[in-house]
Parts: structure tokens; C-alpha cells; sequence
């Protein structure tokens, strides 16, 4: 059985791989014995992320620098893993935008009315325009080999609303009230229907294509806010930063070898309410 979660020899391309569950994505793969490529925008920290998950797994980890929405920078670094490591076989779409708004006193720029339009389009641009050139870059690889894998980094606000309640402060004006941006639930929303697609359409190439629904990762997030948060979750609590691992692994290896344009959701049973 421990040989169908077996990635050995396997190079797996995930992008945004020096953030937050990134890291954990390449840390699941490499555990596994798969060579973790860490692809991000920040060149310097994938390349420090890397060489720390090489020297505590024991094998090859590369970092590199890219802009996923940017079809050229995108073919040069598939190019790039194939000149050092000979090979792909995995693609995890991570990466996202977390905008940082700056508001004033008399505007929210996170509520619908005000949002920025530049907003939209760069969080469109990361999320979806840069899942898609990855997908087209790697996964044409993947289709010309025969076999390949490829697992979208979805969200439980893709089968669900965000529940604003969350993020309102006491005393704060109703226009003023913090809200989580639109752009967060089209994005993953979009990954899923991507999924979908790519299922389809690389179906008899060997290409399996799969998406994941976490749900929200506890990171130092102010105590008012958990509690209102886990009292809609039924396991009350949000997740551990490591516990999409497993369900990583389980899509990235031959133990979902019958799984395509599937999604996988972990939340803690917050969507079964």
C-alpha cells in the first residue's frame, strides 16, 4: 500500500511554493520522494525555501523565480526544470494574490462599491490568467509524455459564499465595514471550472487533473475572529498549516489513479452545514 503514495523519481512544479502552503505542498511531495520545483515571484525566498526542504528531506529541491502571468517567463522556467531536472510530471496551482488594501476614513477599498478595477484584473491575473498559462506551458508537456498530474489549490469560497459576518467591526460604519474582496471566490471558483476542462480535454492523454477545497488555515488570525469563525465549522477549528498534505499527496499519486475533474474538499465539514 505505502507504494501507491510513492513519488519517487517524480518532479513536481508548484507555483507560489515559498508562501504559506506552498512550502507544505513541497514538503508533502518531497516526503514522498518527489523532487519539489518552488516556483514564485519572489526569487530569492524560493530559492531559500529549496535549499531548506533539501536539507531536511535529504533530496533536490529548485527554486525559481518566475511571473505566472507571463507566458513567456512561464515556458522559460518549464524549459528551465527540463534542462535541470529532465522532467515533469506534477503541477500544483497555487498561487494567489492576498491583496493588501490600504483604506482611508472614507473608503473601504475591499467592499464591491469600491473595489479597484487594477485589483481585479491582477487578482484574475495571478489566480486564474497564470493557472491557465502554467497549465498550458506544463500540462502540454505532461499531455506529449503521456502521464501527468495536475491538482488546482481551489477553497471552501468556491462552493460557498463568504460569510461577511465575520469580518465586521464593532462600531465601524456599515460602508466602512471590512468585507473578503470578490475577486477571492471568482478566482476559486474559476480553478474549479478550469479543473473541469482540463479533465476533459486531457482525458486520453494520461493527464489527470483535480482540484482541492481547504478550508481556512489558523495563522495568528485575531482571537474574535476564530471564535466566530469555528462556531460555523463543524470540527471547530480552522486547520493546521501541515493538514492538506495528505489530501495533496493523495492527488499528486497513484492512489487517485481513478480521480479526474474531482474536488477534493477539506474543511473541517464547514460546507456540510
Amino acid at each position: 500500500m505505502p507504494s501507491l503514495f510513492d513519488l519517487s523519481g517524480r518532479v513536481a512544479v508548484i507555483t507560489g511554493g515559498a508562501g504559506l502552503l506552498g512550502v507544505q505542498h513541497a514538503r508533502a511531495i518531497a516526503g514522498a520522494g518527489g523532487t519539489a520545483v518552488l516556483v514564485d515571484l519572489d526569487a530569492d525566498r524560493a530559492r531559500e525555501q529549496a535549499g531548506q526542504l533539501a536539507a531536511q528531506c535529504g533530496g533536490t529541491a529548485l527554486g525559481l523565480g518566475c511571473d505566472i502571468t507571463d507566458a513567456a517567463a512561464v515556458a522559460e522556467a518549464r524549459n528551465e526544470v527540463l534542462r535541470r531536472l529532465g522532467r515533469i510530471d506534477i503541477l500544483v496551482n497555487n498561487a494567489a494574490n492576498n491583496p493588501k488594501m490600504e483604506n482611508s476614513a472614507e473608503v473601504n477599498f475591499s467592499r464591491l462599491e469600491n473595489f479597484p478595477l487594477r485589483q481585479w484584473q491582477d487578482d484574475l491575473n495571478v489566480g486564474l490568467t497564470g493557472a491557465f498559462l502554467c497549465a498550458q506551458a506544463f500540462g502540454t508537456h505532461m499531455a506529449a509524455q503521456g502521464r501527468g498530474v495536475i491538482v488546482n489549490i481551489a477553497s471552501d469560497l468556491a462552493l460557498i459564499g463568504p460569510d461577511q459576518r465575520l469580518y465586521r467591526q464593532p462600531g465601524t460604519p456599515d460602508h466602512l465595514q471590512p468585507v473578503k474582496p470578490v475577486t477571492y471566490s471568482v478566482v476559486k471558483s474559476g480553478l474549479l471550472g478550469l479543473t473541469r476542462y482540463l479533465a476533459t480535454y486531457w482525458a486520453d492523454r494520461g493527464v489527470r487533473v483535480n482540484a482541492i477545497c481547504p478550508g481556512g488555515v489558523e495563522n495568528h488570525q485575531p482571537p474574535e475572529f476564530l471564535q466566530k469563525l469555528h462556531a460555523l465549522i463543524p470540527m471547530g477549528r480552522m486547520a493546521q498549516v501541515d493538514e492538506y498534505q495528505g489530501a495533496l499527496l493523495f492527488l499528486c499519486s497513484d492512489a487517485s489513479s481513478y480521480m479526474t475533474g474531482a474536488n477534493l474538499v477539506v474543511d473541517g465539514g464547514r460546507t456540510c452545514w
